[in-house]
């Protein structure tokens, strides 16, 4: 049986997992698997939808489709993301081996607890399904705290709020609620995660590429407004996840806060200088999706202010599909090229991906605001199974290699 082992190499130590290469690094088996249990369950999902199976879970079609996408795919993504990014934050070991193994076996533990939910007991089902993201939370809050990392305790938290919000919906489910105020409360602690993680990682890449590309306009450091405006929009959003029991003649100025967020985030947006990395497609997407923040800022404040439950579902969508999936699939491609030794550059397989996932946020937002539309629901679920397709095929067999020797 192999088991983690370190090596001393002068003053630093590293971890050298002899087993099987993908279990070498967290970004290996939390990119892959989640990408493709995403195909998966939009392949089940649309099929169901058109009536050609009937899915047994324990819940609706809808809500399994709702839940998996945010609490299933996501999950393990942010689990791949934090495990590859944490010891780069502390100077800690990484998390390989077999403690990553069991970590995946509870992810995947999970997955299939929710598919099957209709043949084991929900009980069951919730508490297999819920302990991913609390254990999640202490493996990274370990991490964090012992290396003495305070500054990422945000991000920590963020993780926190998105595990209350699982278990919330489960108790909404046992309840017989609609599971709309956690879901909001999802959405929220992923869009808090992506301004974090998002607001630091894409201006310090852009800065270090421009800086090689003569002179020109520069990233604006992090200062008090990229602050300021991160907590006033993790506020909101986490206030939003309330908005059941706000009064409705209140909707409006809900809106207006909103809109007000969306241009300060695109001002944000601007003061990164993103238009001048439209010659490095793998820069140049991480601030296409950011742009679905504020894009989902504005179409949620519509729907508020014209108290339009179809245009907030189409908020909720840009949210999920174009800032969620779109900044994840970006993300996973550069960290995939770059943890296995691959040169930093997009290719016309990922550059085809983004322009997919890009038109999967159109069809869907059309799909919501005009139910008359039913086929751009099917045509944008077949978008984002084309566009997660494509990065399995061309990535996914890197992850099951060693980092060639540099």
């Amino acid at each position: 049986m192999a088991t983690p082992v370190l090596k001393k190499h002068g003053t630093k130590h590293e971890r050298n997992w002899q087993g099987h290469a993908f279990f070498s690094g967290g970004f290996r088996p939390f990119f892959l698997t989640p990408a493709l249990f995403s195909i998966l369950a939009m392949v089940l999902w649309l099929a169901d939808l058109g009536a050609y199976i009937s899915l047994d879970t324990a819940l609706s079609s809808l809500d399994w489709h709702r839940h998996e996408m945010l609490f299933g795919y996501t999950s393990g993504v942010i689990a791949g993301f934090l495990f590859t990014a944490v010891p780069n934050w502390t100077g800690r070991l990484p998390v390989v081996g077999w403690p990553l193994i069991w970590m995946y076996v509870l992810w995947l533990f999970g997955r299939l607890s929710m598919l099957f939910g209709g043949v084991i007991p929900y009980e069951l089902v919730a508490v297999i399904d819920a302990a991913f993201l609390p254990v999640l939370s202490v493996v990274i809050g370990r991490e964090i705290l012992l290396g003495k990392n305070l500054r990422n305790v945000k991000v920590l938290i963020a993780v926190v709020i998105f595990a209350i919000a699982n278990i919330w919906f489960h108790l909404e489910m046992f309840g017989d609620g609609t599971g709309a105020g956690p879901i909001r409360l999802g959405f929220a602690s992923i869009m808090a995660l992506l301004m974090i993680i998002g607001g630091r990682i894409i201006p310090s890449f852009t800065r270090n590429w421009l800086s090689r590309q003569g002179p020109g306009k520069l990233p604006t450091p992090f200062n008090q407004y990229d602050n300021i405006l991160e907590r006033a929009s993790i506020i909101i959003l986490i206030l939003w996840s309330f908005i059941d029991y706000v009064p409705e003649d209140w909707l409006p100025a809900t809106g207006v806060i909103f809109a007000v967020l969306g241009a300060a985030h695109v001002f944000r947006i601007w003061r990164w200088a993103g238009y001048r990395t439209i010659v490095n497609p793998l820069l140049g997407m991480l601030h296409v999706f950011y742009a679905f923040v504020p894009a989902g800022f504005f179409i949620l404040a519509s729907g508020m202010i014209w108290d339009n439950p179809a245009i907030v579902t189409g908020a909720l969508h840009v949210f999920g599909i174009g800032a969620m999936g779109g900044l994840t699939l970006a993300v996973m491609t550069r960290a995939s090229l770059g943890h296995t030794g691959r040169k930093l550059t997009s290719d016309n397989y990922m550059n085809t991906a983004v322009i997919v996932v890009f038109m999967s946020v159109v069809l869907r937002v059309i799909g919501a605001v005009w139910p008359e539309f039913d086929w751009a629901v099917m045509a944008s679920g077949l978008a984002w199974i084309i566009a997660f397709g494509i990065f399995c095929f061309r990535i996914g067999p890197w992850l099951f290699l060693p980092r060639p020797p540099r």
